[in-house]
Parts: structure tokens; C-alpha cells; sequence
């Protein structure tokens, strides 16, 4: 495997900054649990980096945040569960956008965006039935509470990498590195 190169070094630390900065500028205005702005800077990274680049900082972004901030809690377990979406829909976003770099980006982030909420509602669910809480309810609760901000990113992630895409190419020639 080779090394993590400078420009994905670069693009990791922006967009895991960002992943740390917008939460707390939507919590200022109560948006942060509707819109899940955490999950834009960490659904488009992918789309620039390889998997495990990716994955890193997605994993590592709210357990980080929920240290430092308390957002996301760590108790009960909101950041774990959403390191591990998040490092899950990043490594499978970046895998499918380096294995087919024409692909439209709504095909690729809408399917995994699906995919993530409904790991994100196991995880949910399971961990309210180990606690004796009302599961289904819990869960559902989670699946709703996060379709407007699948929405937002649905809405704001592709033309956000087409932009970071079109600007990286002079430098990068291209494709990921």
C-alpha cells in the first residue's frame, strides 16, 4: 500500500476542520441535529481521497469533536456510531468514485448515504435494546430525525466536489493520488 501523499494530508486536514467547525457554527442557530453538518465535509472528502485516507478522518472527526466539544456526546455512544458510519460510507464512497472516476456523484453519495443511515439505525436499535429502551421507537426516531440533512447533502455535496475536483486538476493532473 502506498503512502498517504501531501495533497491527501492537505485535503484531510480541511475537511476534517471543516467536519469540526460546522457543527458548531449550525448548534449556534439549533440546526446541528436536524442538517448533520458534520457529515458534509466528511461525505466529500471521499470523492478526492482513497478509502483509507478517508476513512481516517472520518472516523476520527467526531470522536475528536465529542471530546473537545461534547458534540457529539460520547455517552450515550452518538460519536462512536457515527465514526463508524461515517469511516464506512467515506471508505465506500471513495473505493466506488477511485474505481469509476466518471460516475455521477449523486449515484454514488445517494445509495451510500442510504446505506450509512441504515447502519446508523442498527446500531441504534441494538444499542437500545442492550440498554432496555424502547428500540423501534429509538430507531426510528434516528431515521427520521436525519433525512433533512441526507437531503442537504444530496443537495450540496456533488457540486462542492465537481468544484474541488475542477480546481485540484491543474495541480494534481487529475484524478486522486
Amino acid at each position: 500500500m502506498s503512502r498517504i501523499s501531501p495533497r491527501e494530508l492537505a485535503y484531510c486536514g480541511l475537511f476534517g476542520a471543516a467536519a469540526m467547525l460546522l457543527p458548531t457554527l449550525f448548534h449556534l442557530v439549533h440546526l446541528g441535529r436536524v442538517f448533520m453538518p458534520m457529515y458534509l465535509p466528511l461525505c466529500a472528502l471521499p470523492f478526492l481521497v482513497r478509502p483509507l485516507p478517508a476513512a481516517l478522518t472520518a472516523a476520527i472527526a467526531p470522536i475528536l469533536s465529542g471530546a473537545l466539544t461534547g458534540m457529539p456526546p460520547i455517552h450515550p455512544p452518538v460519536a462512536v456510531f457515527m465514526a463508524i458510519e461515517l469511516a464506512a460510507m467515506a471508505a465506500l464512497i471513495s473505493a466506488v468514485a477511485g474505481r469509476w472516476p466518471g460516475a455521477n456523484e449523486w449515484l454514488v453519495l445517494a445509495p451510500v448515504l442510504l446505506l450509512g443511515r441504515a447502519l446508523y439505525v442498527g446500531m441504534v436499535y441494538g444499542f437500545s435494546r442492550a440498554i432496555d429502551l424502547p428500540a423501534g421507537f429509538m430507531a426510528g426516531l434516528s431515521l427520521l430525525s436525519g433525512w433533512p440533512g441526507i437531503v442537504l447533502m444530496i443537495a450540496v455535496v456533488p457540486p462542492l466536489v465537481r468544484v474541488s475536483r475542477r480546481n485540484a486538476r491543474p495541480a494534481a493532473q487529475g484524478g486522486k493520488g
